[in-house]
């Protein structure tokens, strides 16, 4: 399988560097990389919600580690995407509790109302729809992530209502 290679313009501004620099300060000086998740929710959020592996090596350089400790981070956690992805993430858990509440039609019906497979963006970058492990909701089932918000017992008309609110930008995906 080909692997397509995404490039972003890595803009670490001045403000971004301040707050890498106060997360890294939270640890002993020998320990940089213990800032690691940290920075790297901050950069991902200053660069479109995606990290490309020119912005991994970046990461790495202002922790003073080497690139693959970073890769392996990345790669490892499917809170960081290694691509451009849809503006809304629809994370939908597909665990036990949330199978057994019918997660998996609900995600086969968000897909498509949306035209789109699974881990496939919209053609306009909008939505996506993602299958990820637990989210530790198990009595809210089925539930997904939307940003940074849970959303709980949901129904094709929950589904609905998630899809006009982002098109219509009602919707707050960070809590920031």
């Amino acid at each position: 399988m080909e692997k397509t290679h995404y490039t972003q313009e890595i803009n670490i501004t001045e403000a971004l560097m301040t707050r890498i620099n106060e997360l890294i300060s939270h640890y002993p000086a020998d320990k940089k990389k213990s800032a690691l998740l940290p920075v790297l929710h901050e950069v991902q959020d200053a660069h479109d919600n995606w990290l490309s592996i020119e912005l991994q090596n970046k990461v790495a350089e202002i922790l003073e580690i080497k690139p693959i400790e970073v890769y392996e981070v990345v790669t490892f956690y499917t809170m960081f995407n290694q691509r451009p992805i849809g503006k809304y993430m629809f994370e939908f858990c597909q665990t036990s509790p949330c199978c057994q509440r019918g997660v998996e039609d609900l995600m086969d019906y968000t897909c498509d109302k949306l035209g789109v497979k699974v881990g496939e963006p919209t053609s306009d970058k909008m939505f996506e729809v993602r299958g990820v492990e637990c989210l530790g909701a198990c009595g809210y089932a089925p539930m997904m992530q939307l940003g940074d918000f849970y959303q709980e017992n949901l129904t094709k008309e929950k589904i609905d209502q998630l899809i006009s609110d982002c098109k219509e930008g009602k919707i707050t995906l960070h809590d920031k």
